[in-house]
């Protein structure tokens, strides 16, 4: 995988570039502008593109990786694609047709990386958020340890080249380690995480067990007003954070991505704007000092910007545990 990027090691024996672009839409935002951000990433030196079934963008990000290639801008293996697995296709005889369906969507015969999105499981159907009368989410009561063997079968079949979990707290990751005939550990798990939530504990659970943390919202999130509450605090506004930049002549989220970078987490960074794309790619050109860390690592305050409240009354919901 040739790209100036550079690579950590998953357990599977797989590399995953060290930063990676994300592709999560808004209603606000037309679809065409996805399209065009993902192949303006890729473009400027982006490899690691990480998208999902319930973003429902996946025809976008395969049209770009097509028009990339045939470009002669990168060839496939050169590019490490992660899609995620939605919560209403938990039972396990849904889980590879809806891989299949994602490969389709993408124009790929194989995805680097497949992860299940969210522990709590849904109700099985067209509707990706099915309610009840009241408006409240149907949940389902599938274990995901059965999930996880659907996704066992999808590697072995070919189909994809690594599988992982996404807001996974500590217990369940450990629930998916200790079950009986595990066949592949998850090669990551993929979290709220930033300076505002450095998720030190799970960081460190995850490194114990050789799972790589990722990073999304690592900037503080695009702050939707469909997800996010718009009176939480606007990360790249931190006055430490922005004094920490100052000093070392670089911009708030270059030093909110390299924080994340130099813990051994692979943060996502998203953005439209070219300009952007380009320079959260020098993260790897310089380093913070021991005390700038630790001025970052005092700004952790647990917060998340996407609690996911909705899931709360699910027995899986992992945020009632610390980490």
């Amino acid at each position: 995988m040739s790209s100036k990027q550079q690579l950590v090691r998953l357990n599977d024996g797989h590399y995953i570039p060290a930063l990676g672009f994300g592709t999560y839409k808004p209603n606000e935002v037309p679809r065409c502008k996805s399209v065009e951000a993902a192949k303006l990433a890729i473009g400027v030196g982006y490899r690691h593109i990480d998208t999902a079934y319930v973003y429902q963008i996946e025809e976008e990000i395969g049209q770009a990786i097509q028009s990339n290639i045939k470009a002669g801008d990168v060839k496939r293996e050169d590019l490490f694609i992660t899609t995620k697995l939605w919560c209403t296709c938990f039972r396990p005889e849904l889980v590879r047709p809806s891989l299949e369906k994602s490969l389709k969507k993408l124009q790929l015969d194989y995805v680097d990386l497949y992860i299940i999105h969210h522990p709590v499981p849904m109700k099985s159907g067209d509707n990706d958020f099915p309610v009840d009368e009241q408006g409240k989410l149907l949940f389902d009561t599938v274990d995901f340890c059965a999930t996880w063997e659907a996704l066992e079968k999808c590697k072995d079949a070919g189909l994809v080249k690594s599988i992982g979990v996404s807001n996974f707290n500590h217990r369940q990751l450990e629930r998916i380690l200790n079950k009986p005939g595990l066949k592949y550990k998850p090669v990551c798990n993929q979290v709220e995480c930033h300076i505002y939530n450095n998720q030190s504990k799970l960081l460190d659970y995850c490194k114990s067990k050789d799972i790589v943390l990722v990073a999304y919202g690592a900037l503080g999130t695009q702050r939707y007003k469909e997800w996010v509450d718009q009176n939480s605090p606007v990360l790249l506004n931190d006055p430490v954070l922005c004094d920490v930049a100052k000093k070392n002549k670089r911009s708030p989220a270059l030093i909110a991505l390299r924080y994340l970078v130099q813990r051994g987490v692979v943060p996502l960074a998203q953005s439209f704007k070219e300009n952007e794309m380009k320079e959260n790619l020098q993260v790897f050109e310089f380093q913070l000092s021991p005390e700038d860390m630790k001025t970052l690592d005092g700004l952790n305050k647990n917060f998340r910007y996407l609690p996911t409240k909705g899931f709360a009354d699910h027995p899986e919901y992992p945020y009632s545990e610390e980490y």
